[in-house]
């Protein structure tokens, strides 16, 4: 049996591998696809820390402004372990040989935080809702950079990969978590992995909005899913969050750096008409309702130094010109908001142990552990599955193991033949896009009650249709079908949470925001809470 199990390979789960490695654990991490294919990669902007490398700045202020965008919807102790941290954090980072981009260091600010003159160099931008410059960066391949050099020390580490292993079931019994039940894709068949404690690292829902969203196919919350079946109580599921930038009909990401260093938003006669640094949730709105009253929207990515962008940027402009036939020295970007991040998720306490359920703990996106509130800061992210993903092994390899339990979860393999054997008529592809089409819509930027419960009739409906929802592909081996069904099962679970939790909070607050609600009421100053109860979805 492992001393850990680690589900997810992002930067959450392999910073959470590697913690634990270099502690002595028998730790394995366990993935759907292959490690570096995670959603980690395709950050771009930066990792916030209070290094002062700019301007002056202190982790009272990077708390103060996380506090701000959260609207009192997360835990100070919370927020002030995550951004105390994140100096540290950055260090570890660099001595794990993370290629941040770096500026002149005859222009650097002395911080008195910092005691590494290689930290001093770090470069450092404006993301919206900051107060000061503070996401260190890659260029626009943080992510990337950042989950290529945690899988290279993993590897020296000598950590145990499971790649295409597809989460199918916790393995529960009396109200303990004790492993995990997967489809190995090569291999067509259920394997079974054990441990003391098991870590979910799964990342967010974000492919729940289905052709809306700048997450990668996949991003199906299957950890989330799975916890909550197991018995683990999930929070803060109304909150989605919109990037005000991504690439009209594509959905591809334009980086919140791109106006942290001049891009600027205008309309179809070029005026400017918000603040392009504002907090995501602001932004996205101002963005929504021009497209909404039948206008377009672009950023200019202009105003910036043609060398600046060519150094900073080569990605995205990359992008530009491949999915927007557009140039970026030449003429703006059409852009509209998409999902991005799932800032509600596993229910976890402050040591990132799930709440409702023994043996488990959860970090990154999948979890919810009030940091973020009902905004989250661009750059949080990353600081969050680094510092809170080593956490989270920390605290699971110190918390004592009880014996095994005796009553065991339900067999997996009887769920995976019995999606082989079924005949049906509905094909869930088609499904899946409608589904995110009325997701967007109806629990989208701006939400009111008639819509919202108009999707979740929907959600129930395709719910009832899975028994007659069948694979055209039946072979074992190899099968993309039935790794993609099992998706959308996950999907149609946690888009009837989502849309309880919405229905539930009467007011708006941050990037919930209701037209029939439309102020912030104190009776909703805190979390929701959704559980499972005799296979019903419930939200109080």
């Amino acid at each position: 049996m492992l001393d850990l199990l680690i589900i997810g390979s992002g930067g959450t789960g392999l910073s959470a591998a590697l913690e634990a490695a270099t502690a002595g654990a028998d730790v394995a991490v366990a993935c759907k696809s292959l490690p570096t294919q995670a959603q980690t990669c395709m950050a771009q902007g930066g990792i916030n820390a209070a290094l002062g490398n700019v301007e002056p700045d202190s982790p009272e202020e990077h708390i103060a402004d996380t506090l701000r965008s959260a609207h009192g919807l997360a835990d100070e102790a919370m927020v002030r372990t995550l951004c105390e941290s994140a100096p540290e954090t950055i260090e570890w980072l660099d001595r794990l040989l993370v290629p941040f981009s770096r500026i002149d260091p005859t222009e650097t600010p002395h911080s008195p935080l910092l005691t590494s003159h290689s930290l001093q160099t770090i470069a450092q931008r404006r993301l919206g809702g900051a107060s000061h410059p503070r996401a260190c960066y890659a260029q626009d391949f943080t992510g990337l950079k950042i989950l290529q050099s945690l899988y290279d020390r993993c590897l020296e580490a000598g950590v145990t990969f499971y790649p295409e292993h597809t989460l199918v079931d916790l393995i529960s019994a009396d109200g303990r978590v004790e492993g995990a039940h997967f489809w190995h894709f090569a291999e067509g068949e259920i394997h079974s992995i054990r441990a003391g404690a098991t870590l979910l690292a799964t990342g967010g829902f974000g492919d729940l909005y289905h052709g809306h969203s700048t997450n990668a196919y996949g991003a199906s919350g299957d950890g989330i899913a799975a916890a909550l079946r197991a018995g683990a109580a999930l929070s803060d599921m109304e909150y989605v969050q919109f990037h005000p930038t991504a690439m009209a009909g594509s959905a591809l990401l334009i980086s919140e750096g791109a106006r942290g260093a001049g891009a600027i938003l205008v309309d179809n006669e070029g005026r400017r008409f918000t603040d392009e640094l504002g907090p995501r949730d602001q932004v996205a709105r101002a963005i929504f309702e021009k497209i909404d009253a039948g206008e377009k929207v672009f950023l200019d990515l202009r105003p910036i130094p043609r060398r600046t962008l060519e150094e900073l940027m080569p990605q995205e402009l990359r992008l530009a010109r491949l999915h927007a036939h557009i140039d970026p020295f030449e003429e703006p970007i059409p852009i509209q908001p998409a999902v991005h991040y799932s800032m509600g998720g596993i229910d976890v306490d402050r040591r990132l142990a799930a709440r409702g359920i023994e043996g488990l703990w959860a970090a990154g996106e999948c979890s919810d552990a009030h940091v973020h509130g009902a905004n989250r800061l661009g750059g949080n992210s990353l600081l969050e599955i680094i510092a809170f993903g080593r956490l989270a092994a920390r605290n699971a390899l110190a918390t004592p193991k009880i014996a095994p339990g005796t009553r065991q979860s339900p067999d997996p393999a009887s769920r995976i033949e019995t999606i082989f054997a079924r005949e049906g008529k509905f094909n869930p592809y088609h499904k899946r896009k409608i589904l995110g089409k009325r997701l967007y819509h109806d629990l989208g930027i701006i939400r009111e009650e008639r819509g919202m419960r108009s999707a979740l009739e929907y959600i129930d409906e395709l719910r009832a249709k899975l028994a007659q929802t069948a694979l055209r592909d039946r072979a074992r081996r190899f099968n993309r079908a039935l790794v993609e069904y099992l998706e959308y099962e996950n999907s149609l679970l946690l888009a009837e949470a989502v849309a309880q939790a919405a229905l539930w909070r009467r007011e708006s607050r941050g990037a919930h925001w209701r037209s029939d609600y439309p102020q912030e009421r104190e009776e909703y100053a805190r979390p929701s809470k959704t559980v499972m109860k005799n296979g019903e979805v419930e939200t109080c």
